[in-house]
């Protein structure tokens, strides 16, 4: 739905250091001061949520800003309620800008008895009053086909294309590696972007959160590789492969992960681990502790998500933002050069 008016942006407790962020670089595209729409989003001493806007939002095209990580419960209610909030007020359109959509990887039944909770969160959006969702790298595709409302999934590959041949240089002996052949289809694309080969370690699982054997597939000697995946939670996956990829020959091996859960254990075996370096994005908060870690970077998500609000918020394309041409403007302030 085109709008004439600028788009407003609102932002919960999940993650309010991106939402300034965005907010920044639109003033840059803009070229006149644009901020988060003065509210409060607290909690009782029973801990329930409460929401106040404080700005008149009648009529306005606006964007929540609230990614579903840790603690996701709340992070969703936070969501739900300043949807309900703004629907309330009469604003125009609700857009909900989750950088990163928790519970996505309760996607399907993997057995008897269990529910499918993507689409539980889905529903519940949707019931809130939202019209349209703007998330990245879902780590199902097919969750989009859960919502009844447009779904635009942004990429980190092409973020990612553009960190490595700044970081890498030479890519001569660069390799990309899928840590599963589920995850194939992402690492070929970043693969394709910056013309380097692909491999896969192929891991087997006795029961759930134990790996039992890891089998690299494809020639990985005196190559650096360079993992790719959408999610890292507690790291044990991560640095086991990145140990069977040294065995296997590799020269030096790297890590670009999209969403940096980081629970548990996972900064600690991160710093001990035989990677070089892991690269996430600020889809999550960082805690102090990734802030701390010496082989953790942090790539910045806000100029394109930026620039997907501006279009969503004109009628424009989101999948033109997909494009390295389109994209390296967005990114030359980080990559000068590029």
């Amino acid at each position: 739905m085109p709008n004439s008016s600028e788009p407003k942006l609102i932002s919960g407790n999940a993650n309010r250091p991106l939402a300034e962020a965005i907010t920044k670089r639109m003033s840059m595209h803009r070229g006149q001061r644009i901020n988060l729409v003065d509210a409060r989003v607290e909690r009782f001493n029973d801990a329930e949520i409460f929401v106040e806007v404080f700005e008149n939002v009648r009529g306005e095209d606006m964007f929540i800003i609230q990614p579903t990580s840790n603690p996701a419960n709340d992070n969703v209610m936070e969501l739900l309620i300043m949807a309900d909030a703004l629907r309330r007020s009469s604003a125009a359109r609700i857009t909900a800008v989750i950088p990163y959509f928790g519970y996505a990887r309760q996607d399907r039944r993997t057995k008897a008895r269990t529910p499918i909770s993507a689409k539980l969160v889905a529903n519940l959006i949707r019931e809130a009053g939202i019209e349209r969702v703007l998330t990245m790298d879902l780590h199902a595709t097919q969750i989009q086909g859960f919502f009844d409302l447009p779904v635009d999934n942004l990429y980190a590959s092409p973020i990612f294309a553009l960190d490595i041949l700044h970081h890498f240089k030479k890519m001569d002996n660069v390799m990309i590696v899928s840590p599963d052949v589920g995850g194939v289809a992402r690492a070929r694309e970043l693969a394709q972007r910056i013309n380097a080969p692909l491999s896969i370690v192929d891991k087997r699982r006795e029961k759930p959160g134990e790996v039992a054997e890891m089998t690299v597939i494809g020639e990985v000697k005196d190559k650096r590789c360079i993992i790719v995946d959408d999610i890292c939670d507690t790291a044990g996956t991560l640095c086991k492969a990145a140990e069977v990829l040294l065995e296997n020959g590799a020269k030096e091996v790297h890590s670009y992960i999209t969403h940096g859960v980081l629970s548990g254990p996972a900064v600690e075996r991160i710093t001990k681990s035989v990677m070089k370096s892991l690269v996430i994005t600020d889809s999550i908060e960082a805690t102090e502790a990734v802030k701390g870690c010496k082989n953790i970077r942090i790539v910045p998500t806000a100029p394109i998500f930026a620039q997907a609000i501006l279009n969503i918020s004109s009628g424009m394309s989101v999948s033109s933002l997909f494009d390295t041409d389109t994209l390296t403007p967005l990114y030359e302030w980080t990559y000068p050069g590029q």
